[in-house]
């Protein structure tokens, strides 16, 4: 067993049992506790959230404990709920006994999001409702390197709240409810055993949607599969749409940070797509503008649309945290990342699967189209379909940096038989090419992976786009001697 605990892009994630053990918890809450007082002081509470996760809850007490005996007032989720819920309540906390509202000292949410089930994880949130900064998750870490001796305990569990009343008209009064009801929609939602239950199919039951709930029981093992809302994870949902033409499907992740959307002929779309999508239908049909911001994994439709619409286009490295950042720096109609986060303006700048789902079933109901059909005809304005692809490639740590080293330092001239015209060192390397195309080459920093991100204007182009790409890391990792 090892106690390394290492803070990644969103807080710190291992199994559990093997190294996310209690004493590691109890270490991580402190060094969050002393962040908080020296950031806050001692008179805000800490909102305290967590998943489905086997112990979460028991984690999530622990971490209440430690808190409390750091001198803070905590206030604990009465039941799991999602992390937007939980970041929505840092910003937006419920007021004290005497009636006083001061604000949150941010939160501490217990989730793995949408890894295995073995994985648990621990983050904070700041006052601000999005995800911690670097500056503020080193601060943390430095706060762990410093523990020494035995940690204060409280005696108490705190106060309990249910943050679910506040979320959901919050999220009620975002929408257009009565165009929901009116389009009478018949929709299937997928909880994947996890935190969306109870909270994005009964917000759709109450815009007047026929709800079909799936996998809605709690258990922590999601059915012995990820809660993760992709295509692999979603034939049930897919096949319950089909069979009972249904108009929609709608699915949430093991934290309902992220969304997953199937149309009525059981398709399932990418974030890429329904991030493009929901851009389309907050300027079209809800008349929204500001910046367009999507990761530089993303896709370029993206960029299209905001040529097309006169609105400015921000790129930010790869992990919500960027994202999040230009939403607290400007006005930003929507932000999202291809792993399936977004969020919008007038919301927190934190992705939200919940109000994904729902902005979805607005769409279709502004739009009084099948899902198929508005995608056909963003596809007309635009005159861009792009095809995408994510390659990851198992690579030894030195075959990694090989092949970032040659990307950045031997540039080719062309890929696929098209000219680089753009190298971009913004995250890993990113090559844009003259039709259109682009690769990007993401070393992941966690795990021996490099991942490669592919996108090219049709099927054809991304085959000979992928093989190109093979070739180029074949290239690239041969041992410059044997080259």
């Amino acid at each position: 067993m090892s106690d390394k605990i290492t803070f990644g892009t969103d807080g710190w994630r291992d199994v559990i049992a093997e190294n996310f053990t209690f004493p590691n918890v109890r270490r991580v809450a402190a060094a969050i506790g002393r962040y908080i007082l020296a950031t806050y002081g001692d008179q805000r509470p800490v909102i305290v959230g967590h998943d489905t996760r086997f112990l979460a809850r028991d984690f999530a007490r622990t971490s209440v404990h430690i808190l409390n005996g750091a001198g803070l007032r905590t206030l604990l989720v009465e039941r799991d709920a999602p992390t937007p819920v939980v970041a929505f309540s840092a910003l937006h906390p419920p007021a004290s006994a005497e009636g006083r509202q001061a604000g949150s000292a941010g939160a501490v949410m217990i989730t793995a999001s949408h890894n295995p089930p073995e994985y648990c994880g621990i983050k904070y949130i700041p006052d601000y409702a999005g995800p911690a900064t670097k500056e503020i998750t080193d601060r943390i870490v430095g706060e762990l390197g410093s523990l020494a001796g035995e940690l204060a305990v409280g005696a108490e569990d705190g106060e309990v709240f249910d943050p679910a009343p506040a979320y959901k008209a919050a999220v009620a009064r975002y929408l257009d409810m009565e165009r929901i009801a009116r389009a009478g929609l018949s929709v299937a939602y997928d909880a994947m055993h996890a935190t969306g239950r109870g909270y994005t199919d009964a917000l759709l039951e109450e815009a007047g949607c026929q709800v079909t709930t799936l996998r809605a029981t709690l258990d922590p093992l999601f059915g012995g599969a990820m809660p993760e809302p992709a295509p692999r994870f979603l034939d049930g949902l897919s096949a319950t749409v089909r069979s009972r033409k249904l108009a929609l499907g709608l699915a949430n992740d093991g934290d309902a940070d992220r969304f997953g959307v199937i149309g009525e002929d059981g398709r399932c779309y990418t974030p890429n797509q329904v991030i493009a999508l929901l851009a389309r239908h907050l300027h079209k049909n809800r008349h929204m503008d500001g910046a367009i911001v999507r990761t530089v994994a993303t896709t370029h439709l993206l960029d299209r649309l905001a040529a097309a619409y006169g609105l400015p286009l921000r790129e930010t490295p790869v992990g919500f945290k960027w994202v999040g950042a230009v939403m607290r720096a400007e006005p930003v109609l929507i932000g999202g990342e291809e792993s399936g986060g977004l969020s919008v303006l007038g919301h927190i700048p934190e992705k939200d699967g919940v109000l994904a789902d729902l902005l979805v079933a607005e769409m279709i109901a502004f739009e009084g189209k099948p899902l198929g059909q508005i995608w056909t005809d963003l596809v007309a304005e635009i005159g861009f379909e792009p095809a995408t692809r994510r390659l990851d490639l198992h690579l030894a740590e030195e075959a990694k940096l090989a092949l970032i080293d040659y990307l950045k330092e031997r540039t080719p001239a062309s890929v696929a038989g098209f000219k680089v015209v753009d190298r971009n060192t913004t995250d890993g390397v990113k090559l844009r090419l003259e039709n259109g195309s682009w690769l990007l080459a993401r070393p992941s920093g966690t795990e021996p992976i490099v991942r490669v991100y592919l996108e090219a204007p049709d099927a054809a182009s991304l085959g000979r786009l992928e093989s190109a790409a093979q070739e180029l890391v074949a290239r690239a990792t041969v041992p410059a001697a044997a080259r």
